[in-house]
């Protein structure tokens, strides 16, 4: 029997001109991820301005697909609900220093060993499950917006030590974005309010233009039409003990998946068996994942930028995030669009997604709020899931000198602070029910 959602949600039923506008608002949304995973492998593996537009083109099509995959569904692969699929922070990083340590190829080869490795360690993950209650996926969520924010924050100001480090021009666009787009969501109700993410993108792109902090004359030149080479590096090479920190953080993905599932189909309040939808994703990102590998990305997985779309547009219907996958797709077949996507000012987007992510932490604490945090069990599993979660993202290098594989673990601020608050919860639940046991006796 087919998964379908029986609560169709009203913006489902939204005119086709709307949904495309919407759906733009998402690609504008996402847009910086893929960008700068694929600049920063650039950069790292010094790779030319054909490779670097070639490996875009094809994170563009990844993501695109990923986002018809997992909005629609096939069979078991797919949530069926409001997602869009990008490049991951953390496997862009571990991607790179596979690369640095070794080769491009055993990069490669690593994502696609990692890809198969989800379907093996599905059914044990499912296991599992029930120690992630909201309350858990609240932390989770709470740890990744703070992380992104740092991250894109970081973004905005630059290297320490450039000659561009803190430019006052770029904190105010990317200000000025964010303040933008509260106006347009204070100003207008209906679509106009939905809308609002995309017309501050927008308003702070013509400010950055009138600034003169944005350049399109690049978009007219180079080729019209682009299409991704398989394997675009030569033959993978499977190396299992380089691979090791991709397969780690596997699990780590799982997990992400599982927070970003169940806070989305609460968001748009979906009926479906949320338990059978954490699969679905799962598998949705081992198959693009792998079709990624073949085409020289790194890991596509569903994306922490849809929760914070989502509840900041209150757009909740899937048909949106499948034409923004089309759009995705159409960016990267058509060159210009690519070019014209890179061109987007870094602190324009950059403020964007501070103001989504932070929607995210918002999402967190709104989970953890509904569990009674007095009780010594959920103070404990909160208190220590944040301490452990946030000494990695406000302390970058804590844990340099340790092991590789400690340093993918508890380097990570949210595979730390998660795990670290599911021991801790479950710890103390098992010594509340031994006591409860003792006092019936």
């Amino acid at each position: 029997m087919p998964y379908y959602d029986s609560a169709v949600p009203e913006s489902e039923a939204l005119p086709w001109q709307t949904k495309l506008l919407l759906a733009l608002q998402h690609v504008l949304v996402v847009a910086a991820t893929p960008i700068t995973a694929v600049f920063l492998i650039a950069q790292a593996l010094h790779f030319s301005d054909g490779v670097t537009t070639s490996l875009l083109s094809a994170t563009f099509l990844m993501c695109g697909l990923g986002a018809i995959l997992q909005s629609l569904g096939i069979g078991s692969f797919g949530a069926r609900l409001p997602f869009i699929m990008v490049p991951g922070g953390a496997p862009i990083a571990i991607f790179i220093a596979i690369a640095l340590q070794t080769n491009i190829q055993t990069a490669i080869g690593a994502v696609i060993l990692t890809s198969l490795f989800y379907f093996i360690a599905l059914p044990v993950f499912r296991r599992f499950l029930h120690h992630l209650p909201p309350f858990i996926i609240g932390i989770m969520l709470l740890l990744v917006s703070i992380n992104l924010i740092r991250l894109y924050g970081g973004l905005i100001i630059g290297q320490p030590g450039s000659s561009h480090f803190a430019q006052p021009t770029n904190i105010i666009l990317a200000l000025v974005t964010i303040l933008i787009t509260l106006i347009f969501a204070l100003a207008f109700s209906g679509i106009l309010r939905q809308l609002s993410v995309m017309f501050g993108l927008l308003a702070g792109t013509l400010l950055a233009m009138l600034l003169g902090s944005a350049d399109f004359s690049g978009v007219s030149h180079g080729p019209l039409f682009s299409l991704p080479q398989l394997f675009p590096f030569g033959w993978p090479i499977f190396n299992l003990s380089a691979s090791l920190p991709m397969l780690i953080y596997a699990v780590i993905s799982m997990a992400e998946a599982t927070g970003q599932t169940i806070a989305t189909a609460e968001i748009v309040k979906s009926t479906q068996n949320v338990r059978q939808a954490i699969p679905r994703t799962i598998r949705g990102d081992a198959v693009i994942s792998l079709l990624g590998g073949i085409f020289g990305t790194s890991l596509i997985i569903t994306s922490g930028e849809n929760i914070g779309v989502v509840r900041t547009t209150n757009v909740k219907s899937r048909h949106v995030t499948a034409i923004a996958g089309l759009l995705l797709i159409l960016i990267a077949l058509f060159s210009p669009l690519v070019r014209l996507a890179t061109c987007l000012p870094g602190p324009v987007v950059c403020g964007t997604a501070v103001i989504v992510f932070s929607i995210i932490g918002v999402i967190g604490i709104d989970m953890i709020a509904r569990e009674p945090l007095h009780k010594p069990g959920k103070t404990y599993a909160l208190a220590t899931g944040l301490a452990m979660g946030m000494l990695p993202i406000l302390v970058p290098g804590l844990y340099q000198n340790f092991p590789v594989a400690v340093q993918m673990v508890l380097g990570n601020g949210m595979a730390a602070g998660t795990l670290t608050a599911i021991v801790v919860n479950s710890l103390f639940l098992m010594s509340e029910k031994r006591a409860a046991v003792r006092l019936k006796g």
